[in-house]
């Protein structure tokens, strides 16, 4: 049997009320990915050059520390992995996560939100962070403001 885990890195809650509605027309687990040290308003400043968030998407070797893992990722074939879209790609600390674990013969399916952006080079930077045993497919956006319809269209056109 197919068991499918719904990961989430969310700071402004859009990406969670996404992340939770995929969770639910899939039937899987949900896991919130947890900084060590929760970024701040400041942090999140993007019109600031030495905000926290603006240093780590500098720098493409930054892994930010997770505060929480997930138990018996092993059991889980699918896992659908969602994050905010900052400046054009994922979060670092997404990253941080795909590292984390050996997700070799699962399928790997990245999800963003972003008002505007797209994914941009999103699939380059976090593909790289799998092993080549996973089953990765194309990065997706979706405006905060998605239905469980539109979540279903999207995961029959994945065909999984």
């Amino acid at each position: 049997m197919n068991k499918t885990l719904v990961a989430y890195f969310s700071c402004s809650g859009v990406t969670q009320k996404l992340a939770k509605t995929l969770a639910s027309v899939v039937g899987g687990d949900i896991y919130q990915i947890q900084p060590a040290v929760a970024y701040t308003d400041a942090d999140l400043d993007w019109t600031d050059t030495k905000s926290r968030s603006s240093i780590e998407m500098k720098d493409k070797n930054s892994r930010p520390k997770i505060a929480n893992s997930v138990e018996h990722i092993e059991q889980y074939d699918t896992v659908f992995v969602g994050f905010p879209i900052w400046w054009y790609i994922a979060p670092t600390i997404i990253n941080t996560f795909l590292e984390s674990y050996d997700f070799s013969g699962k399928t790997v399916i990245p999800f963003a939100t972003s008002g505007t952006s797209d994914v941009g080079e999103t699939d380059k930077w976090l593909h790289g962070s799998c092993s080549e045993q996973t089953k990765w497919c194309p990065a997706k956006r979706f405006p905060s403001n998605t239905s469980a319809e539109t979540l279903k269209k999207w995961i029959e056109e994945l065909n999984l």
